[in-house]
């Protein structure tokens, strides 16, 4: 058992390292950094523009658009590298499966394409 618990003291060094640094850092900037912040940085920011109507409102449909795009291409990325990976493990199964994949994420993108997402007015 105590072997066992041997092999996972570099990842709690590692996190302790991790921790360490990142409240060193966070306490650096906040001790260097002016703490002087302008009107213009507290003011409230949405989608670059002064809010004018009730929060509850309805949003455009683009937003929504933009939103399953960027899905389309998450999931490709997070697929993609296992699979090339894995590759030749896999074989001409898994490489046609990948193609299928891809097909259907194409047909997405052409979807949104011609609902005109990618056109922002």
């Amino acid at each position: 058992m105590e072997n066992l618990l041997l092999e996972y003291l570099p990842i709690l060094i590692f996190l302790g390292i991790a921790i360490v640094m990142a409240v060193a850092f966070v306490g650096l900037a906040w001790l260097i950094a002016p703490q002087q912040p302008d009107p213009e940085k507290l003011s409230a920011y949405e989608c670059g523009f002064e809010a004018f109507e009730d929060t509850r409102g309805r949003f455009d449909v683009r937003f929504y658009l933009v939103a399953i795009l960027f899905i389309i291409f998450d999931l490709e990325v997070a697929f993609l590298f296992p699979w090339a990976v894995a590759l030749g493990d896999i074989g001409v199964y898994g490489y046609w499966s990948m193609m299928i994949f891809l097909g259907i994420l194409t047909v997405g993108f052409i979807y949104e394409w011609r609902k005109g997402a990618l056109e922002w007015e």
